[in-house]
C-alpha cells in the first residue's frame, strides 16, 4: 500500500485493517506519535490526514491510502505548526510530555481551520487527555496564538 507521510512517499506491507499508528511507529520508525489508550479516547496518537485531526490508533491503513498524512515529526515544516511549538515553549505547556505530540497536532489542526477560534472553539477542539493536567497552559497557548488575551 502507498502512503504519503510528511510529504514523503512510502510503500508499506501491512494489511489494510492495521491501525495507522502501528505502521507509523513500528513499520516506519516514527515514534513521536504515541500510543495512549488504543480506543481513540486520549488523543496521544493524533495525526493529521488531509489537514483533519484523526486518532491513528483506530484509523485503518486502507482509509488513508493516497491521502496526505502529517505526524509530529514534520510539524515544524508547517508555519502554523512552528508557531504552535513556539507557544508551547513560551507557555511551558509540557510536563511529562507524553501527550504533547497529540496536543500540538490538535492545536495545529484547529488553527489551520480557524485562525481566530473562540474560547468555545478551543474547548471543542482541544479534547486530548493530559495526565499532568496542563489544560490551563494548553488553553493559554492556543488563546495566545489566536490573538485572545491570556
Amino acid at each position: 500500500m502507498k502512503l504519503e507521510i510528511n510529504g514523503q512517499p512510502y510503500e508499506v506491507e501491512s494489511d489494510g485493517d492495521t491501525p495507522l499508528l502501528w505502521v507509523i511507529r513500528d513499520e516506519l520508525g516514527m515514534t513521536g506519535t504515541k500510543y495512549g489508550c488504543g480506543l481513540a479516547q486520549c488523543g496521544a496518537c493524533s495525526v493529521m490526514v488531509d489537514g483533519e485531526i484523526v486518532r491513528s490508533c483506530v484509523t485503518p491503513l486502507d482509509s488513508v491510502a493516497n491521502r496526505s498524512i502529517t505526524t509530529i515529526e514534520a510539524i515544524q515544516n508547517d508555519a502554523i505548526g512552528r508557531k504552535v511549538v513556539a507557544a508551547w515553549v513560551q507557555h511551558q505547556v509540557p510536563q511529562c510530555g507524553y501527550c504533547q505530540s497529540g496536543q500540538v497536532m490538535a492545536a495545529t489542526a484547529l488553527l489551520k481551520q480557524n485562525d481566530k477560534p473562540t474560547e468555545d472553539d478551543i474547548a471543542a477542539a482541544m479534547v486530548n487527555l493530559c495526565r499532568c493536567g496542563t489544560y490551563n497552559a494548553i488553553k493559554a497557548a492556543v488563546q495566545d496564538l489566536s490573538g485572545q488575551k491570556v
